[in-house]
Order: C-alpha cells, then sequence, then structure tokens
C-alpha cells in the first residue's frame, strides 16, 4: 500500500501573526513527529503544484476567486499583513500558500485517480473547510477538499464522491458548496453549540450532519458514526472518498471541547477506509483542516497516517 504525502514550504510561509493557534509550527510539529517515529519513511513524499484559476472556480464564485487574487496579490506586492476577518489573516505569502494547499489537493486527487499511489494526504495550510462559495472565514481562503471533489467529478468524470469531515469546527463552506449536488455525500460531525454555529439543519439531503454537545467523548462517537454515517456512506456507493481531516476534537485541543484521543482517530480513519475499500478501490484524499494543540496534533496525524499507510502502530 502506498500513501503520498503532500506539502510544501510555501504553506509555512503564510502566517497569520503571533499567537495565531493557525500558525506554521503546526506543519513542523507534524514533521518532526513523522521524524522521529519513523513513519516518513513509508510514505512518497510530494510537492504539489500551484491550483489554477480554472480550479478553484470549480468549487468558487469566479467573482470571488479574482476579488481574493487581487487583494492577496496587493498584500504580496506591499508587503503588509490585511485581516479579512477577526480571525483570517493575509501576509505577502498567503496567496502562494492558500493556491499550494488546493494544489495539493488537486495533484492527490490526480495520483490516486491514476493509480500511481493508493492514497494521499495533504500536510497544507492555510485549512479550507470554512471557505464558502464566495467568502473566506474561519482562518480559510479557498476550500482545498471541495476543489478536489470537483476535480474528480467534473475533471476525471467520476459520479459519486464522499466528503467526511471530523473537525470540531461544522465545515459549513464545504456545505455551502456541495449541498444540493447529488453527486456529492458530505457526512460529519461537529459539536455544537461552537464556531461557526451552522450545521444543525442540513442544507441538503445529501448531507449528513451530526452535532455533537460539547465534552462527548469517543465511544459516543463512534456510535453515532456507526449509526449516522455509516449506512449512507454505503447506501451511496462512492468512487472516492475526501477527508477534511481536522483533529480539534482532541481532549488537549483548547479550541473545542470534544473528547477524542488519538485511538478515536485511528478508528474513524479505519471506517473511512473500509467504506473507500468497499466501493472505490480503496482511493481515498485527505486534507488537513484543524488541530492546534502542537502535540496532539502530530499524534493524531501519525494515527492517521498509520492506518491510511498500513503501518502497524
Amino acid at each position: 500500500m502506498s500513501t503520498a504525502f503532500f506539502s510544501h514550504p510555501d504553506c509555512h510561509a503564510h502566517d497569520m501573526g503571533a499567537g495565531h493557534p493557525e500558525c506554521p509550527q503546526r506543519l513542523d510539529a507534524i514533521a518532526d513527529h513523522l521524524l522521529a517515529t519513523g513513519l516518513d519513511i513509508a510514505l512518497e513524499h510530494h510537492e504539489p503544484p500551484l491550483a489554477t484559476l480554472e480550479q478553484l472556480q470549480r468549487a468558487h464564485s469566479v467573482q470571488y476567486v479574482m476579488e481574493l487574487k487581487d487583494l492577496l496579490e496587493r498584500v504580496r506586492d506591499e508587503g503588509t499583513t490585511k485581516a479579512l476577518d477577526p480571525d483570517t489573516i493575509a501576509n505577502p505569502h498567503t496567496w502562494r500558500a492558500a493556491l499550494r494547499a488546493a494544489g495539493a489537493a488537486v495533484a492527490a486527487t490526480d495520483a490516486v485517480l491514476a493509480g500511481r499511489v493508493d492514497n494521499a494526504f495533504c500536510a497544507v495550510r492555510p485549512p479550507g473547510h470554512h471557505a464558502t462559495r464566495d467568502q473566506t472565514m474561519g482562518f480559510c481562503f479557498f476550500n482545498n477538499v471541495a476543489v478536489a471533489a470537483r476535480h474528480a467529478l467534473d475533471v476525471h468524470g467520476l459520479e459519486r464522491v464522499a466528503i467526511v469531515d471530523f473537525d470540531v469546527h461544522h465545515g459549513n463552506g464545504t456545505e455551502d458548496i456541495v449541498a444540493g449536488d447529488e453527486r456529492v455525500l458530505m457526512a460529519s460531525f461537529f459539536q455544537h453549540p461552537l464556531y461557526p454555529g451552522t450545521g444543525a439543519v442540513p442544507m441538503g439531503t445529501n448531507m449528513v450532519n451530526v452535532p455533537i454537545p460539547p465534552y462527548t467523548r469517543g465511544a459516543e462517537i463512534r456510535e453515532l458514526i456507526e449509526q449516522m454515517w455509516m449506512p449512507r456512506l454505503n447506501e451511496f456507493r462512492p468512487q472516492m472518498v475526501f477527508v477534511s481531516a481536522g483533529f480539534d476534537a482532541h481532549r488537549e485541543d483548547d479550541l473545542g471541547q470534544l473528547g477524542l484521543v488519538e485511538a478515536d482517530y485511528e478508528w474513524i480513519t479505519r471506517r473511512i477506509k473500509d467504506v473507500a475499500d468497499r466501493h472505490a478501490g480503496g482511493r481515498i484524499v485527505s486534507c488537513l483542516e484543524g488541530g492546534y494543540n502542537l502535540s496532539a496534533l502530530a499524534r493524531s496525524v501519525a494515527a492517521h497516517l498509520r492506518v491510511l499507510a498500513g503501518v502497524a502502530a
């Protein structure tokens, strides 16, 4: 089994300021832990290309893409910073980082569908699942997973893809983009109430939203996944599975109040992999979303990757 690992220094250069939880050190923590545990040698390392405007426009409006391009290029040329909302700040490197993050998701999709690798993980930032069709928010500029999913559908001609989101925050941007697109089934759980406050009422019949109250532990979340996600995913029979892999539902992460641990992320990944193996030839592309306690993030990503790569703990 071969697992591709997509990352790039451009994603490290995007920096929203001292003390911001979505920091470059997140990627350092992941890379250092993979190296220290030897898991890095089980992965095929790739540096992704920049996403094209055409690729971005499969998930975002043309107007949004062009306006964000103009703004971020101006920030780059002026060598300044710009707050797009209270949580989402651009620096001179943000434009290339955002293109690189979306480009990684697209390149991973190409590699998996070409059979060059079995599955892929994109260790990229900025994350994407709060970026709506026409709005930047929640640390996110372009919706990496939605861009990749639409690429699989519109370019590669797949008929059904699933998006699974296990971030502690609701992936409102992804839901905004894919709700009503019956080629996509999106299954997620998220703490509710919590930022961005959405998701309790699904926007379409192709959404499997599982709001979870604060302080819920892993055993209860596993049961909900079995009851709510698995029947719909198996009925849908996706030809490829995309994952918004947020690790901020970990009990050590201060941005949420759920109680997952590494063993839970391993179990969730196995259930996702079961669906992919049964219906999609094992094809999975996973993209990093949240996860802000650096140690918990690194350990959880490793648990996720061990399952994808078929490496024993």
